[in-house]
């Protein structure tokens, strides 16, 4: 009880300052899940025009995915150096998967019919792309947004590894002065975060499958 209290007493103290990690770790977050939405889109359309080019995306994308996110990050910091850009490359990475995976399932999942409903009133292959296809993916799309958001709410904790920001900032330092309060606080708000995030974006992605 007094441990929670404790706890209790240090949150509400630091409110503040984890609502200002919070603003950060979000920002890091959309901005390479975002990166990851205008990259993974077009490959996931590509996907589903060449077998081939599948095969070689998925691959790579699935390569990347396996490699432990902090092996990754290191790497990225021998090239890109520390900070704020190297994680959100590392989060692009990341999160390129779910995406190119979900839009490509979701554009091959538009029935025929459909598709000959839209040549049949003279649309171009674009035109059926982006108003018949796309529309129709996008819950699907959706899914993988939230797949990538999670996962990039995670990764992100690693940040302060390689000089970035974030929530990471708290678990880490609580890490390094054995303050369980610390630990805990910032873990819990990226927990809350993450489960927020995917429960907004399910809503949406039922809203969109009515």
């Amino acid at each position: 009880m007094e441990s929670l209290l404790s706890f209790f007493n240090y949150f509400t103290d630091s409110f503040g300052k984890l609502l200002g990690m919070t603003y950060e770790h979000i920002g890091m977050v959309f901005l390479g899940v975002g990166l990851a939405l205008v990259i993974g889109v077009p490959l996931g359309v590509l996907c589903t025009r060449n077998k081939t080019f599948e095969n070689i995306i998925i691959t790579i994308a699935n390569l990347i995915q396996v490699i432990p996110s902090l092996a990754l990050l290191a790497m990225l910091m021998l090239i890109f150096g520390l900070g704020f850009k190297t994680v959100v490359i590392g989060l692009f990475l990341y999160s390129l998967l779910p995406i190119i995976r979900n839009t490509a399932v979701g554009l091959k999942q538009v029935e025929e019919e459909q598709l000959e409903a839209g040549r049949g009133v003279g649309m171009t292959p674009f035109q059926l792309l982006m108003k018949v296809r796309f529309p129709l993916s996008l819950p699907f799309i959706l899914a993988g947004v939230r797949i990538a958001l999670v996962i990039g709410i995670s990764v992100a904790t690693l940040a302060p590894f390689i000089g970035g920001e974030g929530l990471g900032r708290e678990i880490v330092s609580g890490i390094n002065v054995r303050n369980s309060n610390k630990i805990f606080s910032g873990a819990l708000v990226a927990a809350v975060l993450a489960i927020t995030l995917d429960y907004l974006l399910g809503r949406l992605q039922k809203k969109l499958e009515v």
